[in-house]
């Protein structure tokens, strides 16, 4: 199962695994500005918060979206 990931450079990465999506349009009618399946890529996690990030994967029915906070302590 391959996972793609999308950072916005900051403090947030987007997982999606593909192979796990239904497809239910829940991310794109949430933050449109971020999920656009037309465009490469199609996810664009610097268009959003990082809180606003966290809630719409959080919503996601499948489970094809989570994230992983980056530690920019470093």
């Amino acid at each position: 199962m391959e996972t793609k990931r999308y950072t916005n450079n900051k403090d947030i990465t987007v997982l999606w695994t593909p192979s796990k999506c239904k497809h239910a349009g829940v991310c794109v009618k949430s933050l449109p500005q971020v999920y656009d399946p037309k465009a490469k890529p199609w996810i664009k996690p610097e268009n959003a918060t990082k809180e606003e990030l966290i809630a719409q994967i959080n919503a996601c029915p499948s489970g094809a979206l989570a994230y992983v906070i980056e530690d920019n302590s470093k």
